[in-house]
């Protein structure tokens, strides 16, 4: 995983200038509160990687990935809530129309 680098107002940035993606820059706390939760989701996976080496019942291990799709649903609501409220709320009021078909084709693709 890429380090990132705090900047003066507390968010982090990437240290790679030249990439070729859009970027967000994050609060401390937003930035700590995702990889937080995907830590957790992390933590949980290798569990469920262990119950299938230890043999576990099937639906034990159904209930765990259930678990797993629950927590990344969960991230997705949190971050896509971030991503209108900062992200889509600025374009708009830089005038920048495109950001909502962007946002519609995200959120269709979000509904599969």
């Amino acid at each position: 995983m890429e380090e990132k680098e705090k900047q003066e107002d507390g968010s982090y940035a990437s240290g790679n200038k030249e990439c070729c993606h859009k970027t967000k820059e994050r609060s401390d706390k937003e930035y700590r509160d995702l990889l937080h939760r995907l830590s957790r989701i992390e933590g949980q996976v290798r569990g469920i990687k262990g119950m299938v080496e230890k043999d576990a019942y099937c639906t034990d291990i159904l209930v765990q990935v259930a678990a797993v799709n629950a927590a990344l649903n969960s991230f997705n609501k949190v971050l896509l809530a971030n991503h209108i409220r900062t992200c889509v709320a600025q374009d708009i009021r830089d005038g920048k129309e495109e950001t909502i078909d962007e946002l519609v084709m995200t959120l269709q693709k979000l509904m599969r």
